[in-house]
């Protein structure tokens, strides 16, 4: 369809017809930038593309900003916006990562994505016995709402779109984020962002917990009625295929483990008693983009399928948000190699393209040096022009969807999408085994099916073999050669020489435990303790944790010191030994 409103073809399809009325209606109402949307050649291109005969496409496909949204969420694709360049950066202390965020935002990065250490991810303080050697080296340290001013600090919280990766102590790494905006003077109702916050996927690949699942869907679940409530714009939870695919996964089990896990969040939704068309458009994804370019497109454009319709089909979902399905993307640093690293930003591109041509709504590349440490700053930098070379130079924000009714392309499409519905019905069905039927010859479920088929699943340790056994056969492929890795099983001659690598001194973890120390003498401590009794004493309510939480971390709780006391009323998780 030309960006003119009259049809450049005589026979105009009602799908055709549908999409023209929604993007005329958005370029009315400002939403389609001004730029120039030509070849480099200067030919003028359409804004999306259909059958040439106007006919109509199937349904299963439909047009850029239509049910069931394979072509897109948006009528006018990235006309209207392009994706957020979302860098993932966190290392050392605050104020270290501090400067990085300053300096991707200076050169064009869009949003901010943070990156925690080891000790943080697992709720431990870096004073804990258990962090010795690991503060900083993964990502920021983080033991306080302090730490999260200083890490924000010259950052307007309110301007700036921020994501956290991070699961276990989430909330209250979300408390502290909260404290530092209101320090800033910030609205929190404005605030704008993601908390990761997916617990089923750490069982499933990651291995970052603190408690059993049940104690840790309690806080999600309060975590989803106060952002509801509260910060509206706010995304409680990002559901993470990315670290299941860099265990080892095929794209068909990262597709359906991870929507899994989200309609599981959805039963979690529903069991409060939330207004599906209220939360749901707070649950985001997070899914990685590997080296196989058509398969990865596809695999992005059938999570937007099956998502639409499981919302509105099995949850009752009725508006187009409750069914949108929004996702980051990642390049896969599990592809990344130590040999020849300079071929990293090669596969980081492919990598890149695949996801934006997947219609990813924000979109981290990785560095060429990660596979050996943190990336360096001019490292950092070779990967955000990566996505400003893309987004500027190729054209591809065009037009809509440019591979949709690629006959490859939709039939890649088709099969990844029956695959995902097969696991589904595995996992339903673990959840059943041994249920006793009730009175109407149906089955009881605390959470709900797919619920009670995930923590079965990961009782059982089925998504673990079920991985383990993909990797496993991509492991044999690529020893016998079936699979090609450049520089490493093949065309491993080479000229070039070792990286300078960025590297976490450990005066950081030194320093850290200094200023820690300092800010636990200078804080009102019983007025900690009262807090965080306090807010013991709720979890063992039905009340919402989050505001006894609050006021734990404005009083200068750690978070080690709030795990803690959770770990002492709920206990600790160990995963059962399995041969």
């Amino acid at each position: 369809m030309a960006d003119n409103p009259a049809p450049t073809t005589p026979a105009t399809s009602d799908g055709a017809a549908r999409w023209q009325a929604r993007y005329d209606a958005a370029r009315a109402k400002g939403q389609v930038r001004e730029a120039d949307f030509t070849t480099l050649s200067q030919m003028e291109v359409e804004p999306v593309y259909g059958p040439a005969d106007g006919s109509e496409v199937p349904e299963r496909i439909g047009w850029p900003g239509e049910y069931p949204f394979t072509r897109g969420l948006y009528p006018t694709g990235y006309r209207g916006r392009t994706w957020t360049i979302r860098q993932f950066a966190g290392f050392g202390n605050a104020v270290q990562t501090n400067e990085r965020y300053k300096m991707i935002l200076e050169r064009g990065g869009g949003g901010l994505s943070v990156a925690f250490d080891m000790p943080t991810l697992m709720g431990r303080d870096s004073d804990d016995p258990m962090s010795l050697g690991e503060v900083g080296h993964c990502g920021v340290a983080i033991d306080s709402a302090k730490d999260m001013e200083v890490l924000f600090e010259g950052l307007p919280l309110e301007d700036i779109t921020t994501s956290m990766t991070i699961s276990g102590p989430a909330v209250p790494v979300f408390c502290m984020y909260l404290v530092a905006a209101e320090r800033q003077g910030v609205d929190l109702g404005v605030l704008n962002g993601t908390l990761q916050t997916d617990i089923f996927k750490e069982y499933i690949a990651q291995k970052e917990w603190l408690f059993a699942p049940e104690p840790h869907l309690r806080l999600i679940g309060d975590l989803m009625e106060y952002c509801a409530e509260n910060i509206p714009a706010y995304k409680p939870l990002s559901v993470s295929g990315y670290h299941i695919r860099e265990a080892g996964s095929t794209a068909a089990q990262e597709l359906a483990f991870t929507l899994a896990d989200g309609f599981g969040y959805v039963e979690l939704g529903l069991s409060r008693g939330l207004d599906i068309e209220t939360f749901a458009p707070g649950l985001s994804f997070f899914f990685d983009s590997h080296l196989d370019f058509f398969e990865e497109i596809a695999k992005f454009r059938a999570a937007r399928r099956i998502w639409a319709r499981w919302l509105r089909e099995v949850y009752g979902a009725k508006t187009d948000k409750a069914q949108w399905l929004r996702f980051h993307t990642q390049t896969a640093g599990v592809s990344l190699t130590a040999q020849q690293p300079y071929n990293n930003v090669v596969r980081t591109a492919v990598e890149a393209l695949a996801a934006v041509l997947g219609g990813t709504n924000s979109l981290h590349t990785n560095a060429l040096d990660e596979t050996l440490a943190l990336p360096s700053e001019q490292a950092a930098e070779i990967a955000l022009r990566t996505q400003q070379v893309i987004m500027e130079e190729t054209g591809v924000v065009n037009v809509a969807d440019p591979l949709g009714g690629s006959y490859y392309v939709e039939a890649l499409t088709d099969k990844i999408e029956a695959e995902a519905e097969a696991i589904f019905d595995k996992i339903r069905a673990m959840g059943e085994l041994g249920k006793p039927l009730n009175a109407e010859g149906g089955i009881d479920h605390a959470v709900g099916p797919m619920t009670s088929g995930i923590l079965r699943g990961i009782e059982d340790g089925w998504f673990m073999s079920e991985i383990a056994e993909a990797a496993f056969q991509y492991q044999v492929s690529l020893e016998k050669g079936d699979k090609k890795v450049v520089g490493v099983n093949c065309h491993t001659a080479s000229v070039t020489h070792e990286l300078e690598i960025l590297r976490v001194s450990h005066e950081v973890e030194r320093e850290q435990v200094a200023t820690l120390k300092t800010r636990k003498t200078d804080r009102d401590e019983d007025a900690v303790r009262a807090a965080v009794r306090h807010m013991v004493e709720v979890a063992r309510t039905d009340d919402n944790m989050v505001p006894a939480m609050l006021d734990a971390v404005r009083a200068e709780a750690t978070l080690g010191e709030i795990c803690d006391a959770l770990r002492d009323e709920w206990g600790i998780y160990r995963e059962p030994a399995r041969f």
